[in-house]
């Protein structure tokens, strides 16, 4: 399994699961775990995601998510798990 972790902030509004998972579904990615909150008008997801049958490079699916993140004002990042892990050890 090639599993990426994408983390979603920002202001609430409606339609952010929705366009996150629909550019995820239209690139054939998987959902294994999905977790969100919000905190007033603060949103936060974090979701685990199976790559290994997308559609494009994973470059492309980060960049990609970046620019749904900003046509609403979203900050979305992208990481294979080995580099989120070794990232966030203590």
């Amino acid at each position: 399994m090639n599993r990426t972790v994408i983390t979603v902030i920002g202001k609430d509004t409606v339609g952010i699961i929705a366009a996150v998972c629909s550019y995820l579904a239209d690139n054939n990615v998987n959902i294994l775990d999905i977790t969100q909150t919000t905190i007033r008008e603060y949103f936060n997801m974090m979701m685990i995601v199976d790559i290994n049958n997308c559609n494009v490079p994973f470059s492309e699916l980060r960049d990609g998510l970046t620019a749904v993140g900003n046509s609403l004002g979203l900050e979305i990042k992208c990481q294979k798990e080995e580099i989120f892990n070794q990232m966030h050890r203590i």
